[in-house]
């Protein structure tokens, strides 16, 4: 990051703390519908759009590192193999591609793989022997004298939009969707200082939660309960007063909080022994740096690690929380895993405290008391997604007590930000 752009937060973190109200134009938030976490119908609108057209963070390349590895994925709901095949650059130097599948044989329907890892020179229908190349081709199929007029080039496995940005895959069912890029934004420019492609995958985790993904995921997504869920966890080390939050397009969110003054030295007695990424500026050294990624990417970055925690659906009122923990080359030892403890056994206590409470939340939702959610301004970044969610899903598509009104508009879409010019003009009359 910029000095510039650094010196601005700085400045804006001044600015929030010494406000007594919302900026200035900054907009009521009307209430988000209830049904939206409990109703069939908006669950099903989200299956069918949300999930169908966004970029979904699915594998990491030591997940698939040479030419023939395979995963099979379904955490977004599709069967899909990711695997890795042999491709050319330009100069006719063997590189890798990573393509996506489903994972569908083109013959009855079976799965071409049914192991979750593997590696294999072809992929193999175990059900009538089907192959197919790791570039999807039909090659060879059992007893082709008798089949009448096959033409296996339009056989193959149906491919999947996939994409990397660094050593993350990310996958997209829209083949109309925008590039990964595109679709990231600013953003992509801003992840340039924390070396995506340089990250070693140490650890992933699935957790089975009972409540709607989306409480699960925007419990990640404010600062406004810190205080009140994580008294002694996360409140001593973060200044939620002092916190920043940023809306970008296509419904991505960030937040920058410092650490209090007098906790900097407990910030970095906490620093665990490894190497670090040196490119990395001093908000994500001595800040929570974390983005929202929509759909279901929350992340906090910092000179020691990119660890994404991702939210998926289970049914209406259950969904699985996912941590990656990913870092620097840590050599041959053990590689850190921020998310859990005792090797796996059981989630940190910073996320214990968010998902069980997660659970009582989703019976509060469900009882007839419960009509919709008043946000605040410092929850400005769940509105905001919900706005996103319901351009991409097509506002008529929804029934109109389940929409959500838009109404932050462009003026709060970085690069724009109003609270620049209410800061430069507050100086300047104080100055006066």
């Amino acid at each position: 990051m910029e000095q510039h752009d650094i010196d601005r937060i700085r400045d804006l973190m001044e600015f929030e703390a010494g406000r007594t109200e919302p900026p200035k134009d900054f907009p009521a938030l009307p209430d988000l519908p209830g049904g939206r976490y409990t109703d069939p119908r908006f669950f099903e609108l989200e299956q069918q759009h949300i999930w169908r057209k966004s970029w979904l963070l699915a594998s990491h390349i030591d997940e698939v590192p040479e030419v023939g590895c395979y995963r099979l994925w379904e955490n977004a709901g599709q069967p899909v193999i990711i695997v890795h095949a042999a491709s050319t650059n330009s100069g006719g130097d063997s590189t890798g591609q990573i393509n996506a599948f489903y994972n569908t044989c083109s013959h009855r329907g079976a799965p071409v793989v049914t192991d979750e890892f593997g590696k294999r020179p072809l992929l193999t229908c175990k059900y009538h022997g089907w192959s197919y190349t790791h570039s999807g081709d039909l090659i060879a199929l059992r007893d082709p004298e008798d089949f009448r007029d096959l033409d296996k080039s339009c056989r193959g496995l149906r491919p999947i939009r996939c994409e990397r940005f660094g050593n993350f895959i990310f996958v997209n069912f829209d083949d109309d969707a925008p590039s990964l890029l595109d679709w990231l934004g600013p953003i992509a420019d801003e992840w340039q200082e924390f070396q995506f492609e340089k990250s070693r995958l140490s650890a992933r985790h699935i957790w089975d939660l009972d409540c709607n993904w989306k409480i699960a995921m925007e419990a990640n997504t404010e600062v406004y309960h810190v205080r009140s869920i994580h008294p002694t966890t996360v409140a001593p080390m973060l200044d939620d007063r002092r916190n920043v939050n940023t809306l970008y397009r296509n419904g991505h969110g960030r937040m920058i909080a410092p650490t209090p003054a007098n906790m900097q030295g407990a910030r970095e007695a906490r620093v665990q022994d490894g190497p670090t990424i040196d490119t990395v500026s001093e908000l994500g050294r001595t800040c929570t740096q974390s983005y929202g990624v929509f759909p279901n990417w929350v992340s906090p970055l910092s000179h020691q690690m990119i660890p994404p925690l991702a939210f998926w659906p289970n049914g209406i009122n259950r969904c699985r929380l996912e941590t990656w923990t990913t870092a620097p080359d840590w050599g041959d030892g053990p590689g850190p895993d921020l998310w859990t403890q005792n090797n796996g056994e059981s989630l940190s206590p910073v996320l214990l405290e968010d998902t069980v409470f997660g659970a009582w939340i989703q019976k509060s939702v469900e009882s007839w008391g419960f009509k919709g959610v008043p946000l605040s301004y410092q929850e400005a970044r769940i509105y905001h997604w919900n706005q996103a969610a319901d351009t991409m899903i097509g506002i008529d598509n929804i029934p109109e007590e389940l929409r959500v009104e838009q109404v932050i508009d462009d003026r709060w879409i970085f690069p724009n930000d109003p609270r620049v010019t209410q800061m430069q003009a507050e100086k300047a009359a104080s100055a006066g």
